[in-house]
């Protein structure tokens, strides 16, 4: 692994466990040059996922990029780090288990929607007004309206 501090190529791990339920190992490591600590994850990868974009472009799939855009929806919002994780862990899982190498953008984000929708209501609605691309206040409304059916429904 290279240090991000020097670029050597001769670090030592330090600590190991299991993070993110299991589905990860955290690895602390230190630099043998420079002294520099830092902290590695290592997840199992069933496939090379890519994604297919409105565009028509194919990118590599970027977990990372899942990860920022549910932290901009979730900016602010009392919800813990794991429960995050969980959510794109799950995301991911559902994506490699699919059995397609290339995913459809739009099924990524009904995926993050549908995470949302149960993780926290007010992040769901900021994810949807992007996704969804909307244009003015009645957008907002329709989906505030959907969410209050959810829950008359789920409340009868």
């Amino acid at each position: 692994m290279r240090c991000p501090y020097c670029s050597n190529t001769d670090t030592q791990v330090k600590d190991s466990r299991p993070a993110e339920d299991n589905q990860s190992i955290r690895r602390r490591r230190s630099c043998t040059a420079c002294g520099g600590r830092f902290t590695t994850f290592e997840r199992v990868q069933l496939r090379e996922l890519t994604v297919q974009k409105r565009n028509g472009r194919t990118v590599p799939f970027d977990r990372e990029k899942l990860y920022r855009s549910i932290k901009i929806a979730l900016r602010k919002r009392n919800i813990a780090e794991e429960r995050v994780d969980q959510l794109i862990s799950g995301i991911v899982r559902q994506l490699e288990a699919s059995g397609e190498s290339a995913v459809n953008s739009d099924h990524i984000g009904e995926l993050v929607m549908s995470g949302l929708k149960a993780l926290d209501e007010v992040a769901y609605v900021r994810f949807a007004s992007v996704y969804r691309d909307f244009r003015d206040a009645t957008d907002f409304g329709n989906v505030l309206d959907e969410l209050n059916e959810k829950d008359q429904t789920e409340g009868t």
